[in-house]
């Protein structure tokens, strides 16, 4: 029998600009923004959220090891929210964040979702969900 993996602990976001991404994702989803770690003199960064981190990288300046061929907005990401839709539909109005799609029903890991999309400024696909 294979091992099996119990959580997603971080995920990598190749970015156009690391701040604009912090701002973005602290203002919009209340991400905590966290320094760790230099790597040749540079300080890292990440979004932090529940147990969860998105680590950044810079176009073009990408710590190794990293992906085959990172580029920006080529993620496409659901995150989980207990907070209503129209709550969100709000907030998202207030932060002049376009609503791409939704609400809409959508199938998650987990069962059946509501989800609404937006786009990051990379253009990343982010679908904001309630478990039904």
């Amino acid at each position: 029998m294979a091992p099996k993996i119990n959580s997603l602990d971080h995920l990598v976001l190749t970015v156009a600009n690391i701040e604009k991404t912090l701002e973005f994702y602290v203002e919009v989803f209340g991400m905590r923004k966290e320094s760790f770690g230099h790597v040749d003199g540079t300080n890292r960064h990440a979004l932090c959220f529940g147990n969860q981190k998105f680590n950044l990288h810079q176009a073009g300046e990408e710590f190794e090891p990293k992906a085959d061929k990172p580029t920006t907005g080529a993620i496409d990401l659901c995150l989980l929210t207990n907070d209503s839709l129209e709550t969100w539909t709000e907030h998202l109005g207030h932060c002049g964040v376009q609503i791409e799609i939704g609400p809409i029903d959508r199938t998650g890991a987990q069962g059946p979702l509501r989800s609404i999309y937006i786009r990051d400024p990379d253009a990343n696909l982010i679908e904001i969900s309630n478990q039904k």
